[in-house]
């Protein structure tokens, strides 16, 4: 089987395995009790922190360890939002085009708590400007919220050039997809999100870096960890092991991103080559190496994933938080795309480590479209 929907989530890597193994075994302590046996266990969740932070750009004390994309997002956004404007609502910004975790957040903020949200439109490439994006905040804006790369398309947003043309008001970056492939630090960004099923860590950690004293109201209560800010009992063995895989990604980043836009611009171009009516989408030039997103005219994206599958290939049509929906992708309707062709969608997400052959892979998709299209 050649799997190929890593932008939904991979294999752990076996360097987090063994550095994740003695918290799973031998130091089991809770890191909240007093005794030796959990003093040791945080000692060890302060030195992932301390070791994130650093990938981040950011310091220990701006870690905010949760249970993956999803909570980062909602935590950043809900807590910022909340933090700053009390049981006053305010104002947020955020594009058509985020994650679903993104904009179900600020619709609750809007529907619960009162709070207006500007939903910025894009291009036809997936893109806002930074001065789209300065034009829609107001006084009362609490909160900007960017994805750094998306998930469907792999359209990459220029997050430090928003950051700068930003006034005083915080922004929130989901760099869930873009952890491995683009630069972490010196996005600019107040508060940012990570998964670590996206690079090697397991499902169920996840980071929020706020930056400073940035208020930010909790949205799990309890306990009180995580200074405040995220209560309940930390996934030590978790965050052990992101620590680690954020550090290998970092380390690899350079040679990961050429092999995989060799592969993806091999392939790319065989496609469009070899099977008509085929469209890529999103920004031709602004776009994560591993992500080859495509249309494919008169199929259905379900017909072709299924046909692949058959062929021995795994793949998806958009982002694993939709799939099973018969609704097309607000990401490809909100770049202008018709809805019937958005449900004709294939998405193509490569290993850092080892791309795929392109020309086989190519002559796969197109055996694949042609009997879709036949009805063989």
């Amino acid at each position: 089987m050649l799997y190929l929907d890593h932008a939904a989530g991979g294999p752990v890597r076996r360097e987090v395995l063994e550095a994740m193994a003695p918290f799973l075994t031998g130091r089991f302590g809770n890191p909240s009790s007093v005794h030796t046996v959990g003093e040791d266990v945080a000692g060890a969740l302060e030195d992932a922190r301390r070791r994130t932070a650093t990938v981040l750009g950011m310091r220990a004390g701006d870690i905010v360890f949760t249970s993956g994309g999803t909570e980062a997002n909602n935590l950043a956004i809900a807590g910022i939002a909340l933090g700053a404007r009390g049981r006053t609502p305010g104002h947020i910004v955020t594009t058509a085009v985020e994650h679903d975790s993104v904009l179900a957040v600020c619709r609750h903020l809007e529907r619960i708590h009162g709070y207006e949200v500007d939903v910025l439109p894009v291009d036809a490439a997936g893109r806002v400007t930074p001065d789209a994006v300065t034009r829609a905040v107001r006084d009362d804006t609490a909160v900007v919220s960017v994805g750094y790369a998306n998930n469907e398309v792999g359209t990459v947003q220029d997050v430090a050039a928003i950051a700068r043309a930003l006034p005083s008001v915080p922004l929130h970056v989901d760099a869930v997809q873009a952890a491995g492939w683009l630069p972490l630090s010196g996005t600019g960004a107040s508060a940012l999100s990570i998964a670590g099923h996206k690079i090697g860590a397991p499902q169920g950690i996840g980071v929020l870096g706020v930056r400073g004293r940035l208020p930010l109201e909790p949205v799990l209560h309890g306990g009180g960890q995580e200074r405040g800010r995220r209560s309940g009992t930390q996934n030590v063995a978790g965050a052990v092991g992101l620590a680690v895989a954020l550090e290998l990604a970092e380390r690899e980043r350079h040679d990961a991103v050429a092999r995989a836009t060799a592969a993806r611009d091999a392939f790319t171009a065989r496609v469009l080559d070899t099977v008509s009516g085929a469209r890529v989408t999103g920004d031709p030039d602004r776009r994560l190496p591993g992500l080859a997103s495509f249309t494919f005219a008169a199929t259905s994206g379900e017909a072709v994933l299924l046909e692949l599958e058959r062929r021995g290939i795994v793949t998806s049509s958009g982002s694993a938080c939709a799939a099973g929906s018969d609704e097309p992708s607000h990401v490809l309707t909100a770049m202008g795309m018709h809805p019937d062709d958005a449900r004709t969608a294939v998405r193509f997400s490569f290993d850092r480590t080892a791309p795929p052959d392109a020309s086989a892979l190519a002559a796969a998709v197109a055996d694949a479209v042609s009997a879709v299209r036949s009805g063989s």
